[in-house]
């Protein structure tokens, strides 16, 4: 028996465990030794070997293979099934029940902090070997929807990056939240770009890992370290959770106030593992800005809707399980919200499909459709095949 049933369900967000090894296969040598030389890469080697060490040990016992499914929502990271070993994801899916699910990375999010340092080559090299790793991991099943990322930072290159993403089957395009280092995302020499992802009918999302982090010196408080959902400090906290959509903010509101969304119109935007309690004040700020500004700023006056209409037409984000989804499909308006698992990480829950159901009682069965369902399609566009977009079998119950 599948986890979800008598619905038609679409995960925005889940994701590979994967090992540190994973880009080496995409990798020339020369640029395979410097990013394992890399801060960023040595460290989320060190903390990920043990708990991989013990997870292929836990994959090999028939046993522990026999209880998969029953256990599809309940192990997390490296202990669920379809993690990171790829002949399972395809089987995973099934015990899950969603029709797709968009796949992210988990080792490789923030692209190892490359985008903000010198080394331009490294970068863009070590974002299309993420981009042949994923699609690879993904080409078992067709469900199974891999995201390319696609640094901002040098022009040139990100159309050269986006170009082969495409041409190798990446079904959507991840960009950071975070602003490049010497221009806006909103720059038209990245126009290009654009135009490739809405020629493909494929979606540009941001998801969290490339946004701007916490201040470190909010942790300089003089009091013991607060430990995260893994034991840390790196991960979620309460105070380090409360910036995570500070630069999609930013950025989104950039993108829209420079005439971006205006520009390529049936482009779809999403934020994926952001939350999505802040859309709502996100867009009447939007509005209240342009009202203020408008006479003296050209690129309002061109805008072709009020910020918040043109969200509503073009960008979509995925709630965190704990949030109040009824509430913000109320004051987003329907055409916003997803749902998302975040498979397999601990920050997902065991049950969110009950989580949002809660939230979700006095919410209109249209506006209910559209989350679990019909926004997904529509932020897909082609990167969701037609056949797969409303699979007669799962709305049986």
């Amino acid at each position: 028996m599948p986890y979800a049933e008598g619905r038609i369900i679409h995960d925005a967000d889940s994701h590979l465990m994967e090992p540190s090894d994973c880009l080496d296969p995409y990798l020339e040598a020369r640029l395979r030794e410097r990013l394992h030389q890399t801060r960023k890469f040595i460290d989320l080697k060190t903390r990920q070997q043990a708990a991989l060490d013990a997870a292929r040990e836990n994959h090999a016992d028939a046993d522990f293979r026999a209880a998969a499914n029953e256990n599809v929502m309940l192990r997390k990271n490296y202990d669920a099934h379809g993690s990171f070993l790829k002949d399972d994801r395809s089987e995973a899916l099934d015990y899950m029940g969603f029709a797709s699910q968009l796949v992210f990375t988990t080792f490789c999010l923030g692209n190892f902090e490359l985008d903000q340092s010198d080394d331009m080559e490294l970068c863009y090299a070590a974002a299309s070997a993420h981009n042949r790793m994923m699609t690879d991991f993904c080409a078992t099943d067709r469900r199974l929807l891999p995201t390319a990322y696609i640094p901002l930072e040098d022009f040139a290159r990100t159309r050269a990056c986006a170009e082969e993403a495409i041409r190798i089957g990446a079904k959507a395009l991840m960009v950071p939240s975070k602003c490049p280092q010497n221009h806006s995302p909103s720059h038209v020499d990245l126009d290009p770009l654009w135009a490739m992802a809405q020629e493909a009918g494929l979606p540009v999302l941001f998801h969290v890992g490339g946004e701007q982090k916490l201040n470190p010196a909010y942790k300089e408080n003089g009091l013991p370290p607060v430990k995260d959902f893994h034991g840390g400090d790196d991960n979620f906290t309460s105070v380090s959770y409360m910036p995570i959509p500070e630069a999609a903010m930013q950025t989104g509101a950039t993108l829209i106030f420079d005439g971006v969304f205006d520009r390529f119109p049936n482009l779809k935007w999403g934020a994926i593992e952001l939350g999505a309690n802040w859309v709502p004040g996100w867009m009447r700020a939007m509005d209240s800005a342009a009202h203020a500004f408008v006479r003296n700023e050209e690129r309002l006056q061109k805008l072709s809707a009020k910020p918040s209409e043109i969200v509503r037409r073009q960008f979509r984000a995925a709630p965190y399980p704990h949030e109040d989804v009824g509430w913000i499909i109320a004051n987003a308006g329907e055409e916003v919200a997803m749902f998302s698992s975040d498979f397999p990480h601990i920050e997902g829950g065991r049950n969110p499909l009950k989580r949002f159901g809660n939230s979700l009682q006095d919410t209109p069965a249209r506006a209910v459709d559209r989350f679990y369902c019909d926004n997904f399609i529509d932020l897909m566009g082609e990167g969701l095949a037609a056949d797969l977009r409303r699979p007669a079998h799962l709305a049986v119950a």
